[in-house]
This record gives C-alpha cells, structure tokens and sequence, in this order.
C-alpha cells in the first residue's frame, strides 16, 4: 500500500459519511461539527474536478481516481490534527473506490487494498430522499435507486459498521447526533461499532440495555409482602343477586361507552405441549416401551394424555392423517399407535401444534363443528363488550402468526355475527421490538452466539403495556387467550358484565371529586367522605400524617391518588394453580397497596414472606375490566403507572447454555402497579385456562353429556 494512503493513528471517533452524489453529505458533515465544536473534512474531488472543469471543460475520468484518493486521505489526516474527540469525514476511500466500479468497471489495486483497511467507528449511509442537486460535475440523476443500492452493498460485503440516515435535513441531524451521543456511550462500556449496529438495527434503545444490564447486575428488589388479600380484606365479596344488579347498571349505561376487548395472545403454544416434546425428544420406541419411559421418568402427564386420547377435540382429525400415512395403522401395536400420534401431532408437516399460536388451536368439540378459542373469544365478545349491535377485539399477535390468525377469523366471523346481528371489529399488534431484552450468561456478561451476534427474546408481558396504551376505548375487557369455556357463557358473561359495571360505578364517583376539584367546589367538610372513599371503595392506605397536611395539600394528595386509571379485578378461590395471587404490600416509600403479585416476585428464603404467600387464599385469573381515560375523556399514558423497579429476572437456553433475560414489570403485576385497584370474588367457573394440552380434558373444555 502507498505510504500516501494511510490513516493516521487516532483516539477520535471518526464518522464517515457514504453514499452516491447530492445525498447530503457535505450539509450532514458540516452540521455535525457544527454540533460538536469539532472538524469536517471536506471532499477533496469536488475541487479537484470543479477545477480540471473550469480549465478545460472536462469530466472525471478513471486515471483521477487515484489523484482524488491521495488528496482525500492527506487532508482527512489533516483535520485530525484538530479534532475534537469527533471527526467527519465528508467522504472516504470507500466512496471513491466504489465509484471506480461502477462508472469505470475497475479500480486501482492500491486504491482498494486502502478503502478496505480504512476504519471508522460508524458509517452514516445517506438515503436518496433529498431532491437531487446539479452542478458542473454531477451527471447520473437517473440511475439513484442503483446506484444507492451499489454502496449500501459494499459497506455489507466488506462488514463495515453502517446506520442509513434519511429524512429532511433537521431530522437527519436530530437521528445522527442521538446515534453519534450513544455510539459513544457504547464504546466507552466496551460494546464494538458492530455491536452497537446491531443493537441499533434490532430497535432497542441503547439506554435500554444499558438499563437491563444494570438490572443484572443488581437483582430485581423482592416484593414486601403485609399479608394476602382476602374477602372482606381487599376483595370485595358479592352475591348473585349483586352482581346481576351489577351488570344490568352496566346494560344500562353502555352506550354511553366505547368498549373493547383486549387479548394477549402473542407467541407460539410450546409450553402446552411441553412434556410432548420432551418425551419426543427422550424416547425410543426400538429399546422400551412407553409403560416403562412413564415409570422411568415420573412422567403422569404424559399417562393421563394417552389414557384421554380419545377425548381430545383434535383425536379424530389426527387419527384420519394417520390412516392415511400409515395404511396399516389399526393393526399396530398400541405404542407406536400412540407414539405416531403424538409425532404426526407435533410434526411440522403435519399439525406442528407447538409452533402455532393457541389461538387456532381445536380446544372444543361440538356436535356441529370443533372451536378455537379465536371463535370463543368471538361469541363472548358479542355477549358482553358490545354497544349499539358493534363489538370490537383486539388481539396482541405475534407478525409472523397474523396470517393463521385472519384465516381462523374469517372461517367463523361472519357466522358469529349473523347469529348474533352484531359487527365486529377486529385488530392486531405486535409487541414492541423495542421492549425485547439483551441475553447474558450466569456470570451477567452479554453472551455472544457462536457467530458473534447478540441473543434478543421479547419482553414478557410487560411489554403488552404499550399495546394496551394505544387502545382507544373507554371500557377494555382484558382475558387471556386461552381463559375459555365450552359451556356457560350466560354465566360468565353475568360476572363480566357486573365487573364492568363496578367499573362504571366507581369511575363516576372518581370523576365526580375531580371535577368538583377542578372547580373549587371541595369544602373542608368533603375531604372526610373523599377519604373514607379511597379507604373503603379503593383499597388505598392514607399516609399517617395526612391530618396534618393544610387543606390544599390534602386536596393535592387527594387528587394526585384518584387521577389514575382504574382496574377491576375477577379473583377466584386458589385451587392449587400456579401463579400469581392478590396482596397487600409495601413499597419502599412505605406505601400500602393492593397488587397481584407472582411468586418469583416473593423472597421465599424469609420464613415470614414465604408464610404470607403460603397463606393467599386467592388466585389471579387475569380476567380484567379496566378505564383508562381520565375525568376529562382524555387517555391516560399508562406508561407513567409502571413500578418499574419490579420485573423478572427468567432463565432460558441458547445453544445448549443457560442464559438469562429481563422480562419487563408484568402486565398485571408492576405493569399496573399505580391505577386504582379493585378485586372481586368471582367463581371457578370464570377461570378456565390451558396451560398445558391435558387442561382439555378437564370438565370445563368437554361437551355437556
């Protein structure tokens, strides 16, 4: 290599700017030194051929190349001198190299052996979407589409480390100084230019991982339990009757109401076929039989699923394919009967249930037809999140899922709404790439695939906060998507009704003491009623001191506490299930609430801790009615009632090692943590879910005999 073509050793961060010609390189170059006090490096081959244009009106050939390269590289080498820890670089050896190419069909050996070994920390790729500018030596305005395309793949066929910024001019240097601010940042935490990209490419804010490595580092704080949350303390308990003068308020005024109902289904059904895959993967059919893998392995549930094969809404469907591929199939013995089902079930050419959605999964047999829970969901929309013959469902979706899922609506949509003379509507979103986590190994270091590259898993369902902030509604129903029944759908449509309706109730006497605040109607006398409210109809603990605060002050507080929005919650009796339950807890201001708390979330080495939770007498259906628009209709960001300090810290499998991944304040755990909490005894009936494939067997999910 030429000694004129070499790069001066340097500390500074040096930021290239690589594109085709009138793409706004030299304005971004400028601005940014601009911004940062610091030098620019111009591009020397526009005077250089402004110049040779002026003499003797001729363009670039291919013998400037080189001229053009030892320029560039001795003045970048220049302006280094006087950098301020950044340098821009208006154009680079790079540049010059690729436009040797493509106009020229060559380039210069030197010339490309130092365009490779050039480096910078970050090439910033500028987009075609500014208008094309003319002058003396531009000449291809045509040809931009193809030629972007040129440079984008050369800085991916040589690896370089590259951001495409486009948009107009303020809105590039707004995206490039953030970039440039937190390429910073992760050089100095020891992250590469390539890492950062990566990053940045995924779409999560570097903020956020260096947040979720801190967390890491640090633990999540365990919850401080007081006591559980029981009837009469904490949960209110009411009667039939109750409840159906509950939901018929709730009739009354619905529509007065936009209503929604909001389903988390995102991901992919592996765990309900967990042990499934498991025996799959451990069992072979040539040296025992499946008796002996059970014994072996303790394996119940895989016992109870073969004795109940039969009953399984899928049985038939799957038994058909099996005649089909195995011709002979009735006269095999009944462990590769029973082995070929569970594999056909689970195979991707064939079922492949554990990578489908639970969503379109058969959970019900009828005599006419076998339903999934997309169609239950549907019929039980129409039932009770309904106003003015209009019901509106939402579903969180995983994108690559959404096809399957628009496939099962449309199979029975329009039946559901001719049955029932109800529209409706029907929308998806995703989760928020943006909330995925970073992997790390035991020791809390970023673990690295055998590539090189980062390990992202979403998360959790946490991260459905943001999909449930952009539901704009007045009422949202929220129910899992595998909380589904067969049978009593009056029935339970009864206790969603009168949880809406406890709802509404408690909505208009909050909305009622903030607007008479808002317009200085509170007397001194109205404070007692407000706080004998909040106590007794919210569950919200008063600080010690609050009779002491002036009259303003405690009018402040009063308001501060009834802003929020507001959840009311189905709680059943806990039959054993794993999972979360209702608490009361202090936080580390030492304020009292009410919260559904998982036991991951509990330090069960305290003897006493471990007893509070022991004793819960309720469990968590997640079954919910929730107002999220303030008194004045407007929505609430219900980002900002997020504990954030709460959390879990999972462990999962990456190529056959153990990493860890933060999954984001529960939804209905810290990702409520601050709205105005109301629990409600509810029976067993509302609480039916799917957590592995044998609950199907269970009364709840069978035909009425």
């Amino acid at each position: 290599m030429e000694k004129d073509l070499r790069q001066q050793k340097t500390n500074i961060i040096k930021i290239a700017l690589f594109g085709p010609e009138s793409t706004g390189k030299t304005t971004l170059a400028k601005q940014l030194a601009e911004y940062y006090e610091t030098e620019w490096v111009p591009e020397f081959a526009r005077d250089y051929l402004q110049q040779k244009w002026e003499e003797d009106k001729q363009l670039c050939t291919e013998e400037d190349m080189m001229p053009i390269a030892y320029g560039q590289v001795t003045l970048e080498n220049e302006k280094l001198d006087n950098a301020k820890q950044y340098l821009f670089c208006d154009t680079n050896l790079m540049v010059t190299k690729v436009f040797s190419e493509v106009y020229y069909g060559f380039c210069n050996p030197n010339l490309n052996e130092a365009a490779l070994a050039h480096e910078y920390d970050l090439f910033f790729l500028t987009d075609i979407d500014v208008p094309w500018e003319k002058d003396d030596i531009r000449d291809n305005p045509n040809k931009r589409e193809t030629v972007f395309s040129v440079f984008k793949q050369a800085l991916i066929d040589n690896n370089k480390p590259f951001i495409t910024i486009s948009g107009d001019k303020e809105s590039r240097l707004e995206k490039a100084t953030a970039i440039v601010d937190n390429l910073t940042i992760a050089k100095r935490k020891g992250f590469t230019s390539a890492d950062f990209v990566e990053i940045y490419n995924h779409g999560i804010p570097f903020e956020n991982i260096l947040k979720q490595l801190k967390i890491f580092k640090k633990g999540i704080s365990k919850c401080n339990l007081i006591s559980p949350a029981t009837v009469n303390n904490g949960i209110l308990s009411l009667t039939t009757h109750d409840f159906e003068e509950k939901a018929a308020f709730f009739d009354a005024n619905k529509g007065c109401f936009k209503i929604c109902k909001f389903i988390p289904a995102s991901g992919a059904a592996t765990r309900m076929f967990k042990f499934l895959i498991a025996f799959l993967n451990n069992y072979d059919i040539e040296k025992e039989t499946i008796n002996s893998y059970i014994n072996r392995n303790k394996d119940n549930d895989l016992s109870i699923f073969i004795v109940g094969m039969d009953k399984f809404p899928f049985f038939k469907a799957v038994y058909k394919k099996l005649k089909e591929i195995y011709p002979d199939f009735d006269s095999l013995e009944r462990d590769y009967k029973n082995y070929y089902f569970i594999k056909v079930l689970l195979s991707p050419e064939y079922f492949d249930f554990a990578n489908k959605p639970k969503a379109v999964l058969p959970f019900h047999k009828y005599k006419t037809h076998i339903a999934t829970p997309i169609e239950e969901h549907l019929n039980e929309c129409v039932h009770y999140a309904e106003t003015n013959k209009t019901s509106n469902l939402h579903f969180t979706v995983s994108e690559v899922h959404q096809q399957l899922f628009e496939k099962a609506i449309e199979e029975v949509k329009e039946k559901v709404e001719s049955e029932t003379g109800t529209q409706i509507n029907i929308s998806f979103s995703y989760q928020n790439k943006q909330t995925d986590s970073i992997a790390v190994d035991v020791k809390d270091n970023v673990f690295r695939s055998q590539k090189g590259s980062f390990i992202f898993r979403p998360g959790g369902h946490g991260a459905l906060i943001q999909n449930l902030n952009n539901i704009d509604a007045d009422i949202i129903f929220i129910k899992n998507i595998d909380n589904v029944i067969q049978n009593n759908i009056k029935k339970t449509t009864l206790y969603k009704k009168g949880l809406a309706g406890i709802l509404i109730e408690a909505q208009q006497k909050v909305f009622g003491y903030l607007n008479a605040i808002e317009k200085g109607e509170i007397k001194e006398e109205d404070v007692e009623e407000i706080v004998k409210f909040l106590m007794q109809k919210l569950n919200i603990e008063m600080a010690r001191d609050f009779n002491k605060f002036t009259f303003e002050n405690k009018i402040n507080k009063i308001k501060e506490l009834l802003d929020r929005p507001i959840r009311v919650c189905g709680m059943v009796k806990n039959e054993g299930e794993a999972g979360g339950g209702p608490f009361w807890i202090r936080n580390e201001k030492g304020e009292i609430s009410l919260q559904i708390v998982e036991s991951s979330q509990v330090d069960l080495t305290s003897k006493k801790q471990k007893s509070i939770l022991e004793s819960s007498t309720h469990f968590n259906p997640v079954d919910l009615v929730c107002g999220t628009k303030n008194y004045k209709g407007e929505s609430f960001n219900l980002e900002e009632f997020v504990d954030h300090n709460t959390g879990f810290i999972v462990e999962k499998s990456a190529e056959g090692k153990i990493v860890k991944n933060y999954e984001l304040p529960g939804l209905w755990n810290g990702g409520m943590s601050n709205w105005l909490t109301i629990f409600v005894a509810v029976p067993l009936i509302t609480f039916n879910p799917v957590k592995t494939v044998n609950d199907l067997l269970k009364p709840a999910h069978q035909p009425h005999k």
